[in-house]
């Protein structure tokens, strides 16, 4: 791959010479499996192998009852046969955003490969069960901080955690942890999903499914 370098003044002043030449791979539609979500995750595991930095993290869209959308970084925890599944707190912005208007996308990027996967749909809470053992799984530590944080609560100051840290840690001492119940999953059901594979010149190679009543239907886009 050809990368430009580029003095730091230079850059800071000129942001629109900023750019990298992708070359790495290239992406047909031969060479796609025909169920997206298996393509997927045949691109997890190659970015998983190839130590990729954060492969699971994916930018979460929703939208308000305004119709102002939203986004910031969850991490992937499984895929399933019918899409993708993550996990947060149900009281925080996303999750309030999700009740009101349940579809979201997600765009999940590994720039070492040159590579990006986009998916839409429909969005559901997991089954109670489920997000019971994936908290189970989850390090004491991330346990503990789903019990301390409020997400997106405004807070008056670091320390208010800490001590609220302090003080749920010395109560669990004496019981057992269980997942808050204002702490679970999400699964994503897309109905449309792109493989992106960064191209010389900016041509692109992008796959598109589409979910229609007897499958998947699979195209070429132009980038």
């Amino acid at each position: 791959m050809e990368t430009r370098i580029y003095n730091r003044h230079d850059v800071k002043n000129n942001l629109s010479q900023i750019r990298k030449e992708y070359s790495r791979r290239s992406l047909s539609r031969e060479a796609v499996v025909e169920d997206p979500l298996k393509q997927l995750q045949q691109w997890l595991d190659e970015s998983i192998r190839s130590e990729v930095m954060e492969p699971t993290a994916m930018t979460l869209a929703t939208v308000s009852k305004q119709g102002r959308p939203s986004a910031r970084t969850v991490l992937l925890k499984e895929i399933t046969k019918a899409g993708v599944v993550f996990y947060t707190n149900y009281h925080s912005r996303k999750a309030q955003q999700l009740t009101i208007r349940p579809f979201a996308a997600l765009v999940i990027f590994w720039p070492e490969l040159e590579r990006q996967v986009r998916l839409e749909g429909r969005v559901e809470k997991v089954a109670p069960e489920k997000s019971d053992k994936y908290f189970r799984s989850r390090p004491y530590s991330s346990q503990l901080g789903a019990w301390v944080s409020n997400q997106s609560e405004v807070i008056p100051n670091r320390s208010y955690l800490e001590k609220k840290m302090e003080k749920l840690s010395e109560r669990f001492k004496q019981h057992s942890m269980h997942r808050p119940s204002h702490w679970g999953g999400y699964q994503l059901f897309p109905d449309r999903l792109e493989f992106w594979q960064g191209r010389r010149s900016r041509l692109h190679d992008r796959i598109e499914y589409l979910k229609e009543a007897k499958g998947w239907l699979i195209r070429r886009l132009s980038p």
